[in-house]
């Protein structure tokens, strides 16, 4: 009886810290490496996870590599096979803490956020620190952020070839709307 009893008290813990997390899984992640006078270089992947604990403001997200969508499907292709090696490495993550949240403070109005953390992609994990506008919303937390990140950074390699059409800085943009 006394096990029933603590696995039962357990079990509503859990279920009540479990609660506290927010989280999406059709977060929009766009990243554009253009270059001007060539053709776009850009790509939107909107299946990108996104969970937060808004009582200590960490965060983290999940990107898989081969969601990402591109308007010329031979320039995703070489994405996923010479660039990002996908198969090597399917995923990109981010694990991280918001400066001085509190989700109390939140309002309609978006607040500038620092975010500090760790980027992993193409085998590399790299310390970044980004701005993020953050607000309440009626469906939960909106999170917009852009940032920029560099290729060489990851060790993703672009060729010869065509380094004047394709950038190393690649900009980027998360938008995702927590509940």
């Amino acid at each position: 009886m006394k096990n029933i009893f603590l696995s039962m008290l357990l079990l509503a813990s859990l279920s009540s810290i479990a609660q506290t997390k927010m989280l999406t899984k059709n977060g929009k992640l766009t990243f554009e490496a253009s270059v001007p006078a060539f053709e776009e270089v850009k790509a939107k992947n909107e299946s990108v996870t996104v969970v937060l604990n808004p009582a200590t403001g960490e965060i983290a997200s999940l990107a898989l590599v081969k969601s990402f969508r591109f308007k010329v499907a031979l320039m995703e292709e070489h994405f996923n096979e010479n660039y990002m090696e996908s198969d090597s490495y399917p995923k990109a993550t981010f694990k991280g803490k918001i400066d001085n949240f509190n989700v109390a403070k939140l309002t309609a109005t978006a607040q500038n956020f620092t975010i500090k953390g760790k980027l992993e992609m193409h085998g590399k994990t790299k310390d970044i620190t980004i701005t993020a506008a953050i607000k309440k919303t009626g469906d939960g937390i909106d999170i917009d952020s852009n940032f920029t990140v560099n290729t060489d950074d990851y060790g993703i390699d672009i060729p010869s070839v065509v380094s004047k059409k394709v950038s190393k800085k690649v900009s980027v943009k998360l938008d995702a709307t927590l509940k």
